[in-house]
């Protein structure tokens, strides 16, 4: 590969840093072609890009950005899983696939500045989605009017069912 190539290599691979939200550092050595062919598919689904880069390039592509934290990891068969948006969506995939494939080795990731391991990645992976997430917060906030105007439907009904026992208790009088 001649230079000019790397450069653009390096500095494509430093904005998807910069964009990312999570970084997650898997190491495929032993997976063949077809099965880094189903991984990169699972990844894509869910809007996550799965780069093998060599490690000199990452470690260049890295510096000023959160990537740079694991640069020690950048050594052997490296690849690297970036989410832009949702950051369970990578370690969710990850996590799915390692338990069918057990050459897949997940590493090390960082996320919003933060270096997080294998048990912090198994964790993130079992939070549910953002789209889940997103429906649970809409339900409790459709909760609180419903709730406020079954409330305000009860004052009424009460009031009547009162009046309607004094008449019923003047009538019996």
């Amino acid at each position: 590969m001649i230079r000019t190539e790397k450069e653009k290599i390096v500095a494509a691979l430093h904005d998807n840093f910069k964009k990312s939200k999570v970084v997650i550092l898997t190491d495929y050595k032993g997976l063949d072609v077809s099965a880094i062919s189903k991984l990169r598919r699972k990844l894509r689904e869910v809007d996550v890009e799965y780069k093998v880069v060599k490690n000199t390039l990452i470690t260049k592509a890295s510096e000023d950005t959160d990537a740079a934290l694991i640069k020690d990891y950048f050594k052997g068969p490296s690849a690297l899983a970036l989410s832009y948006d949702d950051p369970v969506a990578p370690a969710k995939a990850l996590v799915d696939f390692a338990k069918e494939n057990d050459k897949l080795e997940i590493q090390i990731g960082v996320m919003e500045g933060k270096i997080i391991d294998l048990n912090e990645i198994k964790a993130l992976s079992s939070l549910p989605s953002i789209e889940v997430l997103l429906g649970q917060l809409l339900s409790v906030m459709n909760g609180v009017p419903t709730a406020l105007v079954r409330a305000l439907n009860d004052v009424p009904v009460k009031l009547l069912n009162v009046m309607q026992a004094i008449r019923d208790q003047k009538e019996s009088a």
